[in-house]
């Protein structure tokens, strides 16, 4: 049984649950207070920490699990990479105080404090560019140091910058960029039996993630504008072409179009005669 370590709260936790619903995979709770599932009957999922989830996979008390990469290289374990999630975006961001005069962090005294959750990056990203900082380690909301005189900088998340602007905070400079990511332990990658199982449930997720972007539409068109039909439904190799039944001039083109070319596509048909249009979601999609 693969035992897979997922988030227990926050958005990574609800955007985790809401792609294995998606890909078929239910979670079913003995209780609610229950700390682990079975996922899809095949599986087990396990709920923890979103920041203790690269120990548990690393160790082997989890085989898989989701997490942000900024936890992951925050805590330095070896880890597998199977798939970007691509959801749960953030950057990891030095921030000074507006009235600070640095323009970037080769401008910032030595030796200056910088409160932090994510001191082991912190430290490597000031020694990598040749600068020193005392790090202030803290456990909640780092935008309030610089106001109370606790730190003259922080490195925290970032995600739209209106937590920082709202405490006259201003971004610096960029350590990383983080999106959630599915992680595998090394050791199981080395057995063929389960790596295939590690790969089958990669495969499932990112066939849900490449379909969420994409529609399926249909339409009936006139069998001589099929040169422009091409162009305007270039689809994944080219749209599918079937004849219809009546053996007319009228053929249905099929082709998996991008959701945000839908309303564009729509109105180039139309203005070649199409009719029946018809545009449906994709559950997977595979390469």
């Amino acid at each position: 049984m693969i035992r897979i370590a997922l988030p227990n709260k926050g958005r990574l936790a609800e955007d985790a649950r809401e792609l294995f619903e998606h890909a078929g995979l239910e979670l079913e709770f003995r209780s609610e207070r229950a700390l682990q599932a079975a996922l899809g009957g095949e599986y087990t999922a396990l709920f923890v920490r979103a920041q203790d989830i690269p120990e548990f996979v690393a160790d082997g008390a989890a085989d898989l699990g989701i997490t942000g990469r900024d936890l992951i290289e925050e805590s330095g374990r070896t880890v597998t990479p199977l798939l970007d999630l691509g959801f749960g975006y953030c950057r990891l961001s030095v921030a000074v105080r507006d009235e600070n005069p640095a323009t970037s962090v080769a401008e910032l005294p030595d030796g200056m404090r910088v409160a932090t959750t994510f001191p082991n990056l912190t430290e490597r990203f000031f020694r990598e560019r040749g600068r020193t900082a005392t790090i202030v380690r803290i456990s909640g909301a780092a935008e309030i140091t610089p106001l109370l005189g606790v730190a003259d900088a922080i490195v925290d998340l970032v995600a739209t910058g209106s937590t920082l602007r709202t405490n006259g905070l201003r971004e610096l400079d960029t350590i990383l960029e983080s999106t959630a990511l599915l992680i595998a332990n090394p050791a199981l990658m080395q057995d063929p039996e389960r790596a295939r199982s590690a790969s089958e449930i990669a495969a499932t997720l990112e066939s849900v993630l490449r379909a969420r972007d994409k529609r399926y539409l249909m339409a009936n068109v006139p069998r001589r504008v099929l040169p422009e039909i091409r162009r305007i439904l270039p689809g994944i190799n080219g749209p599918t072409i079937v004849d219809v039944l009546d053996g007319g001039e009228i053929v249905a083109a099929h082709a998996v179009v991008d959701r945000r070319d839908i309303n564009h596509v729509i109105a180039e048909l139309k203005a070649l005669g199409a009719e029946g249009i018809l545009v449906t979601r994709i559950e997977r999609l595979m390469p």
